[in-house]
């Protein structure tokens, strides 16, 4: 087993897109929702990598193999006055897991909203994910029992915006 401080994690770059997109695929088949998936190499690299990009995206590596992707868009907390990160997705490979390499990437991006000065480091998770549920309860991150995520999309969000 690699120990997770061989773990190198960096801010990905346009010509990483295939590989984020690799991996994009890969959680979304962990999740089972391989037909939501409807992004491509030149979507990521308009809104990851242009001078407008909307979001941040990591990989992690352990050599030369891909472990995992991060991706990140900055949030703002009226109370707080303040910014704050979002995590949209972490993944690692699901053979790659239990050795410690989801620890060092959250650890990272931590380190990265303590940098930024951002009070907050927030993501969801799925309701029935247990096994995520008690990793992140593992170091200190609450599950907020009264928020639930709204979505607008598709129709409705057209038909609400016109």
């Amino acid at each position: 087993m690699t120990p997770p401080d061989e773990l190198e994690i960096h801010a990905a770059t346009t010509d990483d897109a295939p590989l984020l997109l690799e991996l994009i695929r890969e959680l979304a088949a962990f999740v089972n929702l391989t037909a939501e998936v409807q992004t491509d190499e030149s979507t990521l690299r308009k809104h990851l990598f242009d001078s407008h990009a909307t979001a941040s995206a990591w990989l992690a590596f352990v050599g030369h193999d891909a472990v995992g992707y991060a991706v990140t868009f900055p949030t703002f907390s009226t109370f707080l006055g303040r910014p704050g990160v979002y995590l949209e997705d972490l993944f690692i490979r699901e053979r790659l897991r239990q050795r410690g390499y989801g620890r060092a990437f959250f650890q990272f991006l931590a380190r990265e909203a303590n940098r930024r000065g951002c009070p907050r480091f927030e993501w969801t998770v799925l309701a029935w994910n247990s096994a995520a549920i008690q990793f992140y309860e593992s170091f200190g991150a609450a599950v907020l029992p009264d928020n639930r995520t709204c979505r607008l999309a598709g129709a409705a969000l057209a038909s609400l915006g016109t």
